[in-house]
């Protein structure tokens, strides 16, 4: 009796080594990333391998996700303008959260509103998109805070504006604006007009259900929404004051 209960302490320790040298590994992957991608391009983002993966065991061999990385000076300045108004207008600011927009969900929440956009800011999104899974939980929403904490020290709000818009998902399959602007409008993310940037700026509460390909009504009373809030934060002169481009 006595050597089974030595041989089962032994293995439980087995697997508690095991599991925390796992983690370990996972949190030091982590870590390099975020040195790594403060200077390197991203090949590819958790989510696309998600997305690719979960298209292959559903037996959707068809579906391939695409992206084609472009530094900051070959995207057109309408379309970082265009993602600040429309997800995170106090980006500059905070430190990778935004307090109010937190308390404005929770409120809204309270009150059975539902809000227009969530209380993720761009450098949420950015670390989610990058490191994790998608989905919603509270053990995924602890991982993105401490990855945000991460990306915000080590990078610039510039990189972080630029990674964001090279992984975020426009559509099934296209990641990234560069793959968008050419899929979309058949033009390189260099030459995107306001109107299209907000278009594209217009899907990203939800890409699977809204469409820059054929946009709803909801969608393009967005886009005009969002060309609007463009124009209140200054234009190109905003993005140059707050050294994001």
């Amino acid at each position: 009796m006595k050597k089974r209960r030595r041989q089962g302490n032994g293995l439980l320790m087995r697997l508690r080594f095991w599991a925390v040298r796992a983690v370990l590994a996972v949190v030091g992957l982590w870590a390099a990333g975020i040195v790594i991608f403060a200077f390197l391009p991203v090949p590819f983002s958790a989510v696309m391998v998600e997305r690719q993966l979960g298209a292959w065991l559903s037996g959707d061999f068809g579906y391939v996700a695409h992206q084609d990385w472009v530094p900051m000076d070959e995207i057109s300045p309408y379309m970082a303008l265009a993602v600040i108004a429309a997800e995170d207008q106090k980006f500059p600011q905070h430190w990778g959260f935004d307090l109010g927009a937190i308390e404005s969900v929770i409120d809204g929440g309270d009150k059975g509103d539902k809000p227009v956009r969530g209380a993720s800011t761009i450098s949420q999104q950015t670390s989610k998109n990058l490191f994790l899974w998608d989905g919603r939980s509270w053990v995924r929403k602890g991982l993105e805070a401490g990855l945000t904490l991460g990306t915000e020290v080590v990078w610039t709000k510039r990189r972080i504006l630029t990674v964001y818009l090279n992984i975020v998902e426009f559509g099934p399959g296209v990641f990234g604006v560069e793959e968008a602007a050419r899929r979309y409008f058949h033009k390189p993310a260099s030459r995107l007009t306001a109107s299209e940037a907000a278009l594209l700026a217009a899907v990203l509460p939800n890409p699977h259900r809204f469409s820059a390909k054929a946009p709803s009504g909801y969608v393009l009373r967005r886009q005009q929404w969002i060309l609007r809030q463009m124009r209140q934060l200054g234009g190109e002169g905003y993005l140059k004051q707050n050294k994001l481009y």
